[in-house]
């Protein structure tokens, strides 16, 4: 009896578990639509709807905390959006976009942030990654001059 018991025990727990790691956290979820903000503003070639985006990406990462996000992925996520939203053109928004979309694939791989489907696309052309809720290519490196130049490198479910 006792051996059934302590068998119950470890499955329940054992479903506990699966279970907390499989929901979805609020705080990055937002995170994560405000990088799609950002990114969406880029592939539109929109100085200021990217600088907007970008201040919003910002206040929410500020609300996260080191139990939330590891402290040095959450510096680099809120120095990288600090820096795009006080760009003076859109080139000057594009550069630092590579290394906030190489932190949000290491916090999308290391946590639920989505309830859908996350695709992880590559531009050779920019030799840059970045995250979409969608497989068509909408390119934020290029905009406009090159919007579809890229593929789906991987999905994070």
């Amino acid at each position: 009896m006792k051996k059934y018991i302590v068998t119950f025990l470890f499955s329940v727990f054992a479903v506990l578990s699966v279970t907390a790691q499989s929901k979805t956290n609020p705080q990055l979820s937002k995170l994560y639509q405000n990088y799609i903000s950002v990114k969406s503003a880029l592939a539109s070639d929109d100085f200021k709807k990217t600088s907007v985006a970008a201040g919003e990406f910002l206040k929410t990462a500020s609300s996260l905390n080191s139990k939330t996000l590891d402290e040095k992925k959450l510096n680099a996520l809120k120095s990288d959006a600090k820096t795009i939203s006080v760009a003076k053109n859109i080139e000057a928004q594009r550069k630092p976009f590579y290394k906030l979309s190489e932190v949000m694939i290491s916090v999308a791989n290391e946590n639920k942030i989505s309830e859908k489907t996350i695709y992880v696309q590559y531009c050779p052309m920019a030799e840059g990654s970045w995250l979409s809720n969608e497989k068509q290519i909408i390119n934020p490196y290029y905009g406009s001059s090159m919007l579809k130049c890229g593929s789906v490198k991987s999905e994070i479910k």
